[in-house]
């Protein structure tokens, strides 16, 4: 059977030294790791990975979020697939396609590198806003490293091929991320 670990480069880059430390003391509480092998498990990805994940502020988060997606306004979360397509097998109306994305912004796309299959694949890379975590797990009325988690899971869908702009896709992803948090036992 295969080695399905997860590996996770986590930075946080906030806008002062004492939020940076209360945030990585709850983190080092929380179940980061569980939550995104829940997330492939549920998918039917058995393979070890690795994900780089920044938590950062709203002004970064904003700031690729323009430059990236042309849209200059603070989001919750961004993923960044280092994969030429999606690995998930799911119906293509959830999924995204890489190099339909790249030509419409006018690259060309270019031969993909297929990583060996005893090799660690790296998912690509999710950046999260700590304060829109912290809004919006208020508004929605539960605690904020929920949110989080609930977060790293659907940058961990977007990672492996799931896309939200469609019904179907935003429906599965929503279905998918809670059922990774009560398989995780996590509670609102």
């Amino acid at each position: 059977m295969a080695d399905n670990t997860s590996h996770i480069e986590l930075s946080i880059e906030l806008d002062n030294e004492d939020e940076e430390l209360a945030l990585k003391h709850l983190l080092s509480s929380l179940p980061l790791e569980a939550v995104v092998l829940q997330t492939l498990s549920q998918t039917g990805i058995e393979r070890p990975v690795v994900v780089a994940l920044l938590i950062t502020n709203d002004a970064t988060i904003q700031s690729l979020n323009k430059h990236y997606r042309i849209q200059d306004k603070s989001t919750d979360v961004l993923s960044f697939p280092l994969l030429e397509k999606p690995i998930v097998h799911a119906p293509l109306d959830q999924l995204w396609t890489k190099s339909e994305l790249l030509e419409e912004k006018g690259f060309q796309t270019q031969q993909a590198f297929i990583t060996p299959p005893d090799i660690t694949t790296h998912l690509g890379d999710i950046v999260i806003s700590w304060p829109t975590v912290q809004r919006q797990s208020s508004e929605l009325g539960h605690n904020p490293a929920y949110e989080l988690l609930f977060l790293l899971s659907h940058g961990i869908l977007h990672l492996i091929g799931y896309d939200d702009l469609t019904e179907a896709g935003y429906q599965a992803m929503i279905r998918l991320q809670q059922s990774v948090m009560e398989a995780t036992g996590l509670k609102i």
